[in-house]
């Protein structure tokens, strides 16, 4: 097995394949390195906005989301108790991709991970990473397989780390364990066969102690996920002792919304309630980071707008559009390009997201407070352009690189 890499990939999520397809393509030599076995289910709204789909077709797998994702999304709706609102999502200006679909992490981060592969990364998969040592310009990362007592120390100038919300790096995992808070908010994901939703239209949930929505995925499979403050969760299980936690949820949703009841009436779920949790909103990355960041490793949002994914993909090609500019992995020693390009794609990182974690954490505190919902309900049925306009704001519509550009740097992908 090969040791010595110019730069070394943690997680491959959406964000972590995106990184290792696009600079393998550039041709530096990379290796990938992810915790779980493929294909997962995981805990995701599993929406992709059209500002993602000319991304995707550069990475490879446009064909397979043409051919197997959900129905194009061109309607929100906002509910809440017994009221819906309905409104028209806003076009992206691509007339090739303007509207966004729904597929489930088990095919994406599969497709992805395939593309990666047949880039030429190497990936090690499942294996973990047990520590990481060295600095910028010079990492060890200590991995071992999840499955053996197998143990390796891959060496490269660069380090990135793609780890998702729940996982971290060795010398994180203290620093992120912390007391339990009643405001914690614990997410929650299930999919559903038969489920009478309408094609095209992506509901957004008022919940009381949380949010959610719902929306058609790849299969006629519909995805429904919430979040839920910790405290709300303990009083509904404290009221159906013995009841398993994704029941309680799944009759919970159905009581805070009339829209839940109405789309799950003759549905069958397909496999348990995933859990995950707390959810940690915010920014992580820092200008003067030795470890890029990128996905969650770099930044949350409240999942309310359902653009995490998004974030990853487009975080992934911020920092390869950077690294593949000009000097390219040449420079990937040098101590002083790498601060460089931490810094510049920090700068850009934090113009192009910090403004959809705010109004996301704007939308989401008002979503899980029944008299701030009821305005915002009110609010809506009044100027239903407003559901239009905060998914604009939100990053539907707007890539954070031009796909056209970072293609043009890397050579074509094979299609899936």
């Amino acid at each position: 097995m090969r040791t010595c890499f110019d730069a070394v990939i943690v997680g491959a999520g959406p964000a972590g394949s995106t990184a290792a397809i696009l600079l393998a393509r550039g041709g530096w030599s990379v290796a990938l390195i992810e915790k779980h076995p493929f294909p997962r289910r995981k805990v995701c709204g599993e929406c992709i906005a059209a500002s993602n789909l000319a991304l995707l077709e550069a990475l490879g797998v446009g064909t397979a989301l043409a051919r197997d994702a959900g129905p194009a999304l061109h309607k929100v709706a906002l509910m809440g108790g017994e009221r819906q609102i309905v409104a028209d999502l806003p076009a992206a200006a691509s007339q090739e991709y303007p509207w966004g679909k729904a597929l489930g992490r088990a095919s994406l981060d599969a497709w992805l991970l395939e593309q990666a592969q047949l880039a030429g990364a190497q990936v090690l998969q499942p294996w973990s990473v047990q520590a990481i040592d060295g600095a910028l310009g010079d990492w060890n990362f200590v991995v071992q397989a999840t499955d053996s007592q197998q143990s390796r120390t891959l060496r490269a100038p660069l380090g990135i780390a793609a780890h998702g919300s729940w996982e971290s790096l060795p010398a994180c995992r203290q620093s992120r364990r912390r007391a339990h808070r009643a405001s914690d908010l614990l997410a929650f994901k299930a999919n559903f066969r038969n489920a009478a939703l309408a094609d095209g239209l992506l509901p957004v949930l008022c919940l009381d102690g949380g949010y959610g929505g719902m929306v058609m995925a790849d299969a006629g499979v519909a995805t429904v996920a919430c979040c839920i403050r910790r405290d709300r969760l303990l009083a509904l299980r404290r009221a159906s002792p013995g009841l398993p936690a994704g029941d309680v949820i799944e009759a919970w949703l159905k009581d805070q919304c009339s829209g839940v009841g109405q789309a799950l009436r003759c549905a069958a779920r397909q496999g348990p309630w995933l859990a995950a949790g707390p959810i940690d909103p915010g920014v992580r990355l820092r200008a003067d980071d030795e470890l890029l960041r990128i996905g969650n490793a770099a930044g949350e949002a409240h999942p309310i707008l359902g653009e995490g994914i998004s974030m990853a993909l487009q975080s992934a090609a911020l920092l390869c559009a950077n690294l593949l500019d000009g000097k390219g992995r040449a420079a990937a020693c040098s101590r002083e390009w790498q601060r460089a390009v931490g810094r510049r794609y920090a700068s850009q990182w934090r113009r192009e997201f910090v403004p959809r974690l705010r109004l996301a954490a704007v939308f989401a505190h008002l979503a899980m407070r029944p008299a701030c919902a009821a305005l915002l309900l009110a609010l809506a049925s009044s100027w239903p352009g407003l559901l239009t306009r905060g998914a604009g704001w939100g990053g539907k519509v707007r890539c954070a690189v031009d796909p056209a550009a970072l293609v043009a740097a890397v050579p074509a992908a094979p299609a899936r």
